[in-house]
């Protein structure tokens, strides 16, 4: 994800309270020409955080499906990220915390739509291969979509960040039992099941804890292909091995805390009536193929599943 100072934000582990969204900004404001009227709720929300990338918030934008809403979080850009979003009709979030789950978070926060999505706004991910992922959450089939990024050239995805993935992969695996290949940026699930998960993670470990906590509720997790550009403009965490050591660091940590209490419930698969059991023994949604094998009538499905790219 378009990933802020690592070094900003409180130290990892420390549980913080709700994000302070400092300002929330649309591309049109009330006025002589624009009246204030009912706005209908966008069918779907995409989370783009943002730190500097103005020269990739255009290409980013003009891939937002039809009746999706942008929801541009900026986190302290000093080029005109905010400007050029504000003018290509997105809602611009400023959020003053440094951090990318403080970003990310701000922009959960701010959404309004039964869906949201997270995409990077670097222009390394194309916001329209979200659709799918919408579709199975839409229609009770998963209840978190990742994308599994697919680097189209050599360059798009360092090799230092790719082997910090591959470990944090693993230590996913051991923890909870899900057999992903990769924690990236790219997701959608239902904005209230979100907010239930109580995440805490305010730097780079809230795309793991989201992870986490899902499948410690029992959340049927599906993995995605989608193509992985070379992004615009350098990462502000991964494009060093140091950025990506803060990275591995803050996401560690998430990993060896005690799982939470199983508090929030698991969302409701409308589909289906059966009950699956999780590892752990707790029951997952209807319809759940979380980790563990289903039980219950009909076919039964992997913990999660990867498909092809969507296009």
């Amino acid at each position: 994800m378009t990933d802020p100072q690592p070094d900003a934000a409180p130290p990892p582990g420390t549980t913080s309270g709700p994000t302070s969204v400092s300002a929330l900004e649309t591309g049109s404001a009330p006025g002589p020409n624009h009246p204030e009227e009912a706005v209908p709720v966008p069918a779907v929300d995409v989370v783009l955080p943002c730190l500097d990338e103005e020269q990739a918030v255009p290409w980013v934008l003009e891939r937002i499906p039809s009746g999706w809403r942008a929801i541009v979080v900026d986190n302290g850009s000093t080029d005109g990220s905010a400007a050029v979003a504000r003018q290509r009709g997105a809602t611009v979030v400023r959020e003053e915390r440094r951090g990318f789950g403080a970003a990310c978070h701000a922009g959960l926060t701010a959404a309004e739509a039964d869906i949201v999505c997270f995409c990077d706004c670097d222009a390394s991910l194309d916001p329209s291969l979200l659709e799918p992922f919408v579709a199975a959450v839409r229609e009770g089939r998963s209840d978190l979509v990742l994308g599994r990024r697919r680097p189209q050239t050599r360059g798009a995805w360092p090799a230092h960040a790719r082997a910090g993935n591959l470990a944090l992969s693993r230590m996913l695996r051991s923890r909870t039992g899900l057999r992903l290949h990769d924690l990236g940026p790219m997701r959608a699930a239902r904005r209230a099941d979100l907010l239930a998960l109580g995440l805490t993670d305010r730097r780079s470990g809230y795309p793991l804890q989201m992870v986490v906590r899902a499948a410690d509720a029992g959340w049927r997790v599906e993995e995605r292909d989608v193509p992985y550009r070379p992004r615009a403009g350098k990462s502000k965490v991964t494009g060093t091995w140091r950025g990506t050591w803060h990275a591995v660091r803050d996401m560690r940590a998430v990993l060896n805390a005690p799982p939470e209490p199983p508090a929030p419930s698991a969302p409701a698969a409308p589909t289906s009536p059966s009950r699956s059991t999780s590892p752990s023994g707790s029951t997952s949604p209807s319809g759940s193929t979380s980790p563990g094998t289903p039980t219950g009538p009909g076919p039964s499905r992997p913990p999660f599943t990867t498909e092809g790219a969507a296009r």
